[in-house]
């Protein structure tokens, strides 16, 4: 009876969302691109047998590269069906597609929407990529009879609280073939949830492997640079204010080190230029800097580019941690740390919490209590080169004694298959 009721909700949402997309589509034409396949509408002819995940944005997609490529290892001749919900993942999605797959918006969750999606593409299996739970989705797929997989899954003490308040999610947990969790206490959580844990295999990010010419360009810039760089890695609504409210009132801090800020969120890049003007500082944006940054001190220095995030961490002496200087959870602190780039991270780390313990005692990333002390401990760190390099080799190693979810998620995967649970 709730699933039903719930369905009617989503079903009553579906011009609200209409207009949500062709808003978001103004400032991310993404958005405005085959919106009908959001609600199970489809050109091609049905067809069967694809490998299908979802990884909804741009985090949970550049994890999924490594699963694909694992998969792709065990299953040869896999055909590959990727789904998303934001532009932006599917943007980067589209880098992982080979002759034979294909890319579709996730459906919107209404028994008409999944249901279509299901009987187009008749999954042999589907792959949902960390917290991506859809009662309608999977519902569908129940009925159908495709595996569902939980991978790299994840799930926080306040989602977990959240679940139980919602009657409707622990029987879409529960109707998992498998949950494969990141961590010992994602597992208890998502059991705690209802989901069927198969196995623990770590964080699949990781096995990324940062784009190695990316990589080698960003040091080079940060060898000619003349002053430690650090960067506001994915910084989130109200960080950069602070940040820049800090350093507007210490003019000192602010051309000590040069400045380095890339927004998490794309559509934000114009808002977080204008911000950084209004508190008084020019601001020199990667997609004016040609073939390196401008020189010169003063302006500070603003990632508006996509799928660089490798040269940023290459460019960078030490980051800040975006998203964790905000109640926000924190952002991934992987990539960081694969590119050698230590990191330093504010109080709330709660989405990637192991991840970030396990950094810290590594000596990988530290721990400050906001962003006034992380402006003091950028200003220590830059006046000391020696740390900084114990904290980047700290940062290489702590990611290559961690990596192997990738193949421990691909075989799992591979053997529900061989089960034959589903032709």
């Amino acid at each position: 009876m709730l699933l039903r009721l719930y369905g009617w909700l989503t079903w009553l949402a579906q011009p609200l969302l209409r207009r949500k997309l062709a808003r978001r589509a103004v400032a991310e034409p993404g958005y405005g691109a085959h919106v009908p396949e959001r609600f199970g509408h489809y050109t091609p002819p049905p067809s069967s047998g694809w490998v299908w995940v979802h990884a909804v944005s741009l985090g949970e997609t550049r994890a999924a590269a490594v699963l694909v490529a694992a998969l792709r290892e065990r299953l040869p001749g896999m055909r590959l069906l990727l789904t998303h919900g934001t532009a932006t993942g599917r943007a980067e999605g589209a880098r992982l597609l080979r002759e034979g797959d294909l890319q579709a918006w996730q459906p919107w969750d209404t028994p008409g929407a999944t249901g279509r999606f299901v009987a187009q593409f008749q999954p042999r299996v589907g792959i949902l990529m960390e917290t991506e739970i859809w009662p309608w989705l999977i519902e569908s797929c129940r009925r159908a009879g495709v595996p569902l997989v939980l991978a790299n899954a994840r799930l926080s003490e306040k989602s977990l609280q959240g679940a139980q308040r919602v009657p409707l999610l622990p029987p879409a947990y529960a109707s998992l073939a498998a949950a494969y969790a990141q961590t010992e206490d994602d597992a208890a959580r998502l059991r705690s949830a209802g989901a069927p844990v198969a196995g623990v295999f770590g964080n699949l990010k990781f096995d990324a492997t940062p784009d190695a010419a990316q990589l080698a360009r960003g040091r080079q810039w940060r060898a000619a640079a003349g002053t430690p760089v650090v960067l506001f890695a994915s910084s989130r609504e109200g960080e950069e204010a602070a940040l820049l409210t800090l350093l507007q009132a210490d003019p000192a801090a602010a051309v000590a080190v040069q400045w380095l800020i890339v927004p998490r969120h794309p559509q934000r890049f114009d808002a977080v230029a204008e911000l950084v003007r209004a508190h008084g500082f020019a601001v020199a944006r990667r997609s004016g800097w040609g073939d390196a940054p401008p020189a010169g001190a003063g302006a500070v220095w603003l990632g508006d580019s996509l799928g660089e995030m490798a040269l940023y961490y290459g460019l960078a002496d030490m980051a800040l941690l975006g998203g964790s200087f905000e109640p926000l959870g924190g952002q991934n602190l992987i990539e960081a740390a694969a590119c050698g780039c230590p990191v330093l991270m504010g109080p709330h780390t709660f989405n990637f919490a192991e991840a970030a313990e396990l950094a810290g005692q590594a000596g990988a990333a530290l721990r400050v209590d906001g962003l006034a002390q992380a402006v003091q401990t950028v200003l220590r760190l830059a006046a000391d080169p020696a740390a900084r390099q114990q904290a980047s080799d700290a940062s290489l190693a702590f990611a290559a004694a961690h990596r192997g979810a990738a193949a421990r998620t691909a075989a799992a995967i591979a053997a529900l298959l061989d089960l034959g649970l589903r032709p």
